[in-house]
C-alpha cells in the first residue's frame, strides 16, 4: 500500500487560496441573498431618505379635524334631494307599510288629508315613520319640500314651499 493521497491541493499556495475562497464566497453570497431579498437600498445619512420633503412626509399627520363654522345660515336641500337622502330607504320599497313613490292608488287617500296633514305626519313622525324620515338634522322645509316631491311623482298636485325671508 502506498502513503500517498490523491489531494487537489499539492501547495502551500493552493491551500491559502482554497480557505480564503471557503470563507470569502459564502460571505458575498450572503450579502447577495440579503440585498435581493429585502429589495431596499442602503441609503447612507445626506441620501434621499433625508432630504426635507421625505421628512415632513413622514412626519404627516394622518388626518385633520375641521370644525364647522355656527352661526352662518345653511343651504335648504330640494325635495328630490331629501327624498334620496331620508325617504327612498322605505318609500322605495315599501318597507314599513308605506307607500311607494309613484303608487298613485295608495297616495290618493293620504292626499285627500292635505298638504299640512301630510306635513305633520313627516315632521313629527307617524305610526312607522320616524320623526324626519329618521334624519334628526333635517328642517322642517325640506322635509315639507320632500313630501311634496313624493307626492307629486306620486299623482299629487301640491305647490313647493317656499324659503322663509332672510331676518334682516
Amino acid at each position: 500500500m502506498s502513503d500517498t493521497h490523491n489531494h487537489f491541493i499539492k501547495t502551500p499556495r493552493q491551500l491559502i487560496t482554497v480557505v480564503v475562497l471557503s470563507f470569502l464566497v459564502p460571505v458575498v453570497i450572503i450579502v447577495l441573498l440579503v440585498k435581493y431579498v429585502t429589495g431596499t437600498k442602503l441609503e447612507m445619512v445626506g441620501t434621499a431618505a433625508m432630504t426635507p420633503e421625505a421628512i415632513a412626509e413622514r412626519l404627516r399627520p394622518i388626518g385633520t379635524v375641521a370644525f364647522a363654522e355656527a352661526g352662518g345660515a345653511r343651504a335648504l336641500q330640494s325635495g328630490e334631494a331629501v327624498y334620496k337622502l331620508a325617504c327612498s330607504a322605505c318609500h322605495d320599497t315599501g318597507a314599513a307599510n308605506s307607500p311607494k313613490i309613484g303608487d298613485n292608488a295608495a297616495w290618493s287617500a293620504r292626499l285627500k288629508q292635505g298638504y299640512d296633514t301630510l306635513v305633520k305626519h313627516a315632521v313629527e313622525g307617524f305610526k312607522g315613520m320616524p320623526p324626519k324620515g329618521g334624519n334628526a338634522d333635517l328642517d322642517p322645509l325640506e322635509v315639507a319640500r320632500a313630501v311634496v316631491y313624493m307626492a307629486n311623482r306620486s299623482g299629487g298636485n301640491l305647490k313647493e314651499p317656499e324659503a322663509p325671508a332672510a331676518k334682516k
